[in-house]
This record gives C-alpha cells, structure tokens and sequence, in this order.
C-alpha cells in the first residue's frame, strides 16, 4: 500500500487492455464518481465489466425457475385429476 492509501493491482495472468469511447459529459460523470469513491474510472469499468459475469444469465434463470416448479409439482397425485367430462364442462367455467 502507498502512502497515500492507494491499493496496487497485481496481476496473475494476462490482462487485455481496451478503448472506451464516451461522450465528454459520460467521462465527466465517471471521473466525478470515480473521485467520490476514492478510484479510477478503469477500476469503475474493471468493477462493471467484472460484474457482468456473476449475474445470472436469462438460461440460468429460466432453469431455476423450472426446478421451483417442478419441486412444486411434486405433490400431485394422480387421483387428483379431474374426470374428462368435469374437465370439459363448459359451465364450470363460469
């Protein structure tokens, strides 16, 4: 740690270096945050980019949402099902 209480980063493998393209103002805000939060704009856009994998993706969420149901499914009983003439009852409906 420095004197001034900045972390260094120590990288273990290989980092890729990229542009962003912003408006002025985009950048303006980013600094104003970044400064706020006593960092950098790459380590903003390190810290989104990062993110972006530890959300679940739609696949993943979709698949959870199966297995609640599923697991919900599991106490229906077969005697439970209506009979076909009470499944096709148009009054029932009303």
């Amino acid at each position: 740690m420095s004197t001034n209480g900045a972390v260094g980063l120590w990288y273990c493998g290989t980092v890729r270096n990229i542009t962003v393209s912003v408006p002025d103002q985009v950048y303006r805000r980013a600094r104003m945050r970044a400064a706020a939060r006593d960092t950098s704009v790459s380590a903003l856009v390190r810290e989104y980019l990062a993110s972006l994998g530890d959300e679940e993706s739609d696949f993943e969420r979709r698949r959870r949402l199966q297995d609640e149901v599923l697991a919900s499914v599991r106490r229906f009983r077969a005697g439970e099902r209506l009979k076909r003439d009470e499944a096709h009852d148009r009054d029932a409906l009303r």
